[in-house]
């Protein structure tokens, strides 16, 4: 079952094309990972796939949903309840704790207070906090801020998880973990991701890994 499928999206700007008639999908489960130099487009290919940019041709299904035809307030609730984010720098609220970042998006979504509570604390204990439900942002490590940020990415059991540089500020032992927790997460719920990185050993880790140069793809390899 292929959950995400894109077909030829372009994006300029003004003169420059960042992303030049790209097309991929990623299955049900699959971890597929994107590499190449900086300026390649790896990141803004990941804000179109996701919605968060609107491309200038192409289209984006995810779930058997063309999102980019949705309106601005159908779009977002499709966005919130189907693709989850997970950024290099964790964008947590600093005044809420790791329980109420979590819960950010179940509210969004409607769901009542008491619910959101437990699905939030279920998910941080499935990511290995739940001994840190009440701290914020600044009193947790670098490594734990981001299980907060993944945590908050799946709590809506989203269709896919789009993760941009999600190691890019962990030291080895915190990455390495984090690599593990992915896997954990994909076997544990079927959970599909889609993810930039500059780091090799994560890239291999995947299932595939496409290699982006000049706002193309231009090689795509399996991984063992």
């Amino acid at each position: 079952m292929e959950v995400c499928v894109v077909k030829n999206l372009v994006k300029k700007y003004a003169t420059f094309t960042v992303v030049n008639d790209v097309s991929l999908s990623v299955g049900k489960g699959e971890i597929v990972s994107v590499v190449g130099p900086s300026g390649a487009g790896k990141s803004t290919l990941l804000h179109l796939v996701g919605a968060l940019d609107k491309p200038d041709s192409g289209s984006v299904h995810i779930a058997g949903t063309d999102i980019l035809q949705l309106p601005g307030k159908k779009q977002a609730k499709f966005r919130n309840a189907h693709i989850g984010f997970v950024f290099q720098f964790h964008h947590l609220l600093p005044e809420f704790t790791a329980l109420e970042n979590v819960c950010v998006p179940l509210w969004i979504k409607g769901t009542g207070k008491k619910e959101a509570i437990a699905e939030a604390r279920e998910m941080l204990n499935i990511v290995g906090l739940g001994g840190r439900l009440e701290n914020k942002p600044s009193e947790l490590s670098g490594g734990e801020q981001q299980r907060v940020a993944i945590a908050r990415a799946l709590v809506t059991r989203p269709s896919v998880v789009m993760a941009d540089e999600p190691t890019g500020n962990l030291d080895t032992a915190n990455a390495h973990a984090l690599h593990n927790l992915f896997l954990e997460l994909r076997d544990k719920f079927g959970q599909t991701f889609i993810m930039i990185t500059h780091n090799d050993t994560l890239a291999k880790m995947t299932d595939r890994t496409l290699t982006m140069q000049d706002g193309r793809i231009v090689d795509e390899r399996r991984n063992a």
